[in-house]
């Protein structure tokens, strides 16, 4: 079978009700040197083509690129970190970019489009891209307008952790314990432990 990924080889082993038991083995075609160099001259001349401004970097994901999700987006990378602030979002922090993207984005100004270049993609295939920057924001106080989502999850872990800490504090009352001599000495970040 063939997908984004490679050409997978499945064996299913055994099958009980609704349960499979099976092994996989990926393969991954590797890309030739000749084909690497054909696809940075094209992306060279669509390079060309965006700066000659015969078409926008907008269009050009739509219609030409090969990875679907940036395809659907117009070219708009979402940030896909699950502990991530802006998970879901097209904002990135420097440090939760791709390396590659990273040291391209790094030199850029807002609106500049990078040259092609070579990349391992989150699929680990060795691809060739243009990235383009919509947006920087420099470092500052943070803001509901800005920061809306950092924000957020600072008040909601903060939240989480009050509600743990009254769970703690009340359970203690009600639960048996028993802790040997030797730690009864320690400093315990919720007093009480201890019952006299």
């Amino acid at each position: 079978m063939q997908t984004e990924y490679g050409y997978h080889i499945i064996q299913l082993i055994e099958k009980r009700g609704d349960r499979i038991n099976c092994r996989h083995i990926l393969l991954k075609p590797k890309v030739s040197d000749k084909e690497l160099n054909e696809c940075m001259t094209r992306m060279d001349s669509l390079y060309n083509d965006l700066t000659a401004k015969k078409f926008t970097f907008e269009e050009a994901a739509t219609f030409i690129s090969a990875d679907k999700d940036t395809r659907n987006n117009k070219g708009l990378m979402v940030n896909q970190n699950f502990e991530s602030d802006n998970h879901s979002t097209p904002k990135f922090e420097m440090s939760e970019l791709p390396q590659e993207i990273g040291k391209m984005v790094y030199t850029m100004q807002v609106g500049d489009i990078s040259k092609p270049f070579t990349m391992i993609n989150e699929k680990q295939k060795e691809v060739v891209a243009i990235v383009k920057l919509k947006a920087r924001v420099d470092q500052h106080k943070a803001n509901i307008s800005d920061d809306y989502q950092a924000l957020k999850s600072i008040v909601e872990s903060r939240k989480r952790e009050e509600l743990l800490h009254d769970w703690i504090i009340k359970k203690q009352k009600s639960t048996y314990v028993r802790i040997s001599d030797g730690w009864r000495n320690c400093d315990f970040q919720y007093p009480g432990w201890i019952k006299e």
